[in-house]
């Protein structure tokens, strides 16, 4: 039996913002909307639905990407004036080199701990 997530619900106070932040760094389409959700997909039909919540709780969201696309994003972070750190705490400022790979962290609009990583962790041997 093969088992995929499908889909997760992502609290924001301002859904369309939200999610439009993150189809922008991240260069995924546009998010659309379904029933009271603001979707965003991703890879292998999974997607993030952002739904209205007046305080939402931050949670930790880690998107798996390429070696080509990770400066692209980081790119776009730096443009955006989004500070990136190597760190969940986010207490070192930049990027790190787990596992051989590159990661970084960064705040979305509503707070949640987003983070970029080329690598799985444990894959570096």
């Amino acid at each position: 039996m093969s088992v995929e997530l499908n889909h997760t619900i992502v609290e924001s106070a301002d859904p369309d913002g939200g999610a439009a932040f993150l189809a922008e760094v991240l260069g995924l389409p546009a998010p659309f909307h379904f029933g009271p959700f603001t979707v965003v997909e991703v890879a292998h039909g999974t997607s993030l639905d952002f739904m209205t919540v007046a305080d939402p709780h931050s949670q930790h969201y880690a998107f798996l990407v390429s070696d080509d696309e990770f400066p692209v994003i980081a790119d776009r972070l730096r443009a955006k004036g989004v500070p990136t750190f190597a760190d969940p705490g986010h207490r070192r400022p930049g990027e790190n080199t787990n596992d051989g790979g590159r990661g970084a962290y960064f705040d979305s609009p509503e707070g949640h701990n987003l983070e970029i990583l080329t690598r799985p962790y444990g894959s570096g041997g």
